[in-house]
């Protein structure tokens, strides 16, 4: 019995290992993620097509298509042109990911049965030409700035689409995409290069105006209208004062004998 324990005990073990393994070949930042920060259950979340798919549901879809049409090719050509060892580890790594992300992305507009463009746009395409022409150090920043400016500017959009899409299919894609995005801008982070002075700012708040609300400017112009009223005011209140404490009186007086007579049955008096 305890060598079949020991037997046991050891398979568990190598168990464990090989599951280690197998998970940071497959995800290695998912694995080397802090342990206090939370990955959203993808379990909990309905993927039958179901609900309304708006316009902005659609684009997103058609977006999240382009995106791996012109950061995969761009991630071999980091494998192929830089001569940074980090910058080609990052090539390659949000390549295989977006190679996985478009996988989902196929799969859900098939479902939903949205049209999805096979070449990059305009704009991609251009980016792409940037890197095709530069070597070394220049296409380093090229790589790293484009990428990190387009991730940027997809990560709020996703995050809308991610809570008001009616659509279960949407809903559940905005949410894996969300994942793959925070994970690549970690990634092109990492590098060193991220020029964050050049990255667009925040729109800044709402100033606060100076004129009173038409709500405010409402209530002042009522009270000022009432304040010629307050002496008729005054007066109507003290005289239902009176009435009511007249009132009081001849209730209270009607009722005291009935009340005494109650209490000395009860007490015996």
């Amino acid at each position: 019995m305890a060598g079949f324990g020991l037997t046991f005990a050891w398979r568990r073990l190598c168990g464990a290992v090989l599951l280690s393994v197998v998970l940071i070949l497959l995800a290695p930042e998912k694995v080397m993620a802090a342990p206090d920060v939370p990955v959203p259950p993808e379990n909990l979340l309905t993927d039958r097509g179901r609900g309304d798919i708006s316009d902005a549901d659609r684009d997103f879809v058609v977006k999240v298509r382009l995106a791996g049409l012109w950061e995969i090719p761009a991630g071999e050509m980091a494998q192929e042109k830089s001569d940074s060892a980090r910058i080609k580890r990052i090539g390659r790594s949000i390549a295989d990911q977006h190679t996985v992300l478009d996988e989902l992305t196929r799969n859900a507009a098939k479902k939903l049965d949205v049209d999805l463009p096979n070449e990059p746009n305009k704009d991609q395409q251009g980016w792409l030409d940037e890197m095709d022409e530069a070597v070394g150090d220049d296409f380093d920043d090229i790589y790293i700035d484009r990428l990190r400016a387009a991730h940027g500017k997809i990560f709020p959009a996703i995050a809308t689409i991610r809570a008001s899409t009616r659509n279960d299919t949407v809903r559940k894609l905005a949410q894996q995409a969300n994942q793959f995005v925070m994970t690549h801008m970690t990634l092109l982070e990492s590098s060193g290069i991220v020029d964050f002075a050049a990255l667009p700012t925040a729109p800044a708040p709402a100033a606060a105006t100076s004129r009173p609300s038409a709500a405010l400017l409402s209530a002042a112009e009522q009270s000022q209208s009432s304040g010629a009223n307050v002496p008729l005011i005054l007066a109507a209140l003290a005289g239902g004062l009176a009435a009511g404490a007249f009132a009081t009186r001849q209730i209270v007086g009607n009722r005291r004998p009935g009340y005494r007579s109650r209490r000395n049955r009860y007490y015996g008096g």
